[in-house]
């Protein structure tokens, strides 16, 4: 199912549309903006404000054609959304907002987080203190030979390649009447990453975390340390136990929020 809804039109929504926080903390140190990976929602992080120290105000970013927004069309082009980004995230990242932020992204996420941070640095806006990569290989790789377009494929083809996957559930995988709604913007988040054109500019100056699953075919630890050719400052680098979709794991969440914190540590002033 897609919506009629043109790029103009999107920009009419309030900024509120575009976020989701949990659990609002005007006494926090650091707000950390969470950007899902293909076909998710803020659903993907549900929990982690309560997991992360009461210091970081978890803020959810929404993008359009799911939850809420369903009736919205998804973005097709990073080019495209990216500025929309950076303009409905003002109260957060602006330099009145009154806290520095992070960015963290999960795949798809990662890709949004990093060219936001780089989009925000062009236009001469506030930087991210710190970025936070998961699941992704670095950006200047090409995609490797032998690859298959997921955004070209059949929905047959696509359901199929989804089965082998764990970030599906498998109550939607055979519901032809939630696929009908599920697939555009799936395949809308696929052509989003798939049509990426990476464009070489200056390190970012914020230290990067890039992180992965041990067990993740896709995303091989090598093409993760990758990343370190992303920041001037300090890469942190690590892998938790899992697949591609590691952080919805117990195990490989746990590690991952772990090291979340341990990260964003330097920018905070009080605990758990």
């Amino acid at each position: 199912m897609e919506a009629a809804l043109t790029p103009s039109l999107r920009m009419s929504w309030p900024g509120d549309l575009w976020t989701v926080v949990p659990r609002a903390n005007p006494h926090a140190r650091l707000s950390l903006l969470c950007f899902p990976f293909a076909g998710a929602g803020t659903a993907a992080y549900q929990g982690w404000a309560e997991d992360l120290p009461s210091a970081i105000e978890v803020c959810l970013v929404r993008l359009p054609g799911r939850e809420s927004r369903l009736l919205e069309e998804p973005y097709r082009r990073l080019s495209e959304l990216v500025p929309v980004l950076a303009t409905a995230l003002q109260p957060y990242i602006a330099a009145g907002a009154g806290r520095p932020f992070a960015l963290f992204g999960h795949s798809m996420g990662a890709l949004i987080a990093f060219e936001l941070a780089r989009f925000l640095r062009r236009v001469g806006q506030v930087q991210p203190v710190h970025l936070l990569v998961s699941g992704r290989p670095a950006p200047q790789l090409p995609l490797p030979p032998d690859h298959v377009m997921l955004h070209t494929m059949t929905d047959e083809q696509l359901v199929e390649r989804l089965r082998t996957l764990n970030g599906t559930p498998r109550i939607l995988l055979d519901n032809p009447e939630l696929l009908e709604t599920f697939l555009p913007t799936l395949r809308a988040d696929f052509s989003t990453v798939e049509t990426y054109t990476y464009r070489a500019e200056e390190p970012l100056a914020c230290g990067i975390s890039a992180l992965g699953g041990t067990l993740d075919p896709d995303v091989p630890t090598v093409v993760v340390e990758a990343w370190r050719e992303q920041t001037r400052g300090r890469l942190s680098f690590r892998l938790s136990p899992g697949d591609h979709f590691f952080l919805l794991e117990p195990g490989g969440r746990r590690g991952l929020l772990d090291q979340i914190v341990d990260d964003l540590d330097p920018f905070l002033t009080s605990g758990r």
